[in-house]
């Protein structure tokens, strides 16, 4: 039996794959089903309301494809998509950087600092 190719997404805070996940934790291709890592190396705090936007965020970048061909270009798209939109989240201030995390690089731009920690920073 030939192993169908993984159709997937990879940037730095989301993975798509078009694959199911087994008991094992194995994934499995799929031209049926799509699943969504986010923020696989933990860099960034998430609350359950960002974390749900970025879920209805991607279910309707793939209703924007629906019928279209199930193609890495396709994945990439929605997963460059959704990488501006967690990059949104953080500018605006509704996640942040994990500094306990795995990678701490400030991959998505330095975080900002309110200007009343500023002023306590810097004796002001």
């Amino acid at each position: 039996m030939d192993n169908p190719m993984l159709v997937k997404s990879t940037t730095r805070h989301i993975r798509i794959f078009a694959a199911e996940i087994d008991p094992d934790g194995e994934l499995v291709p799929s031209s049926q089903v799509l699943t969504l890592d986010v923020d696989p190396d933990n860099e960034f705090n998430w609350n359950e309301d960002a974390l749900q936007r970025v879920y209805r965020k991607f279910d309707e970048l793939v209703e924007t494809y629906s019928g279209a061909d199930l193609t890495d270009y396709n994945l990439r798209r929605i997963g460059s998509d959704l990488e501006h939109f967690v990059r949104g989240l953080l500018h605006k201030g509704e996640i942040s950087y994990s500094l306990t995390g795995r990678v701490v690089n400030y991959s998505m731009g330095l975080p900002q600092v309110a200007a009343d920690d500023q002023k306590e920073a810097y004796g002001l």
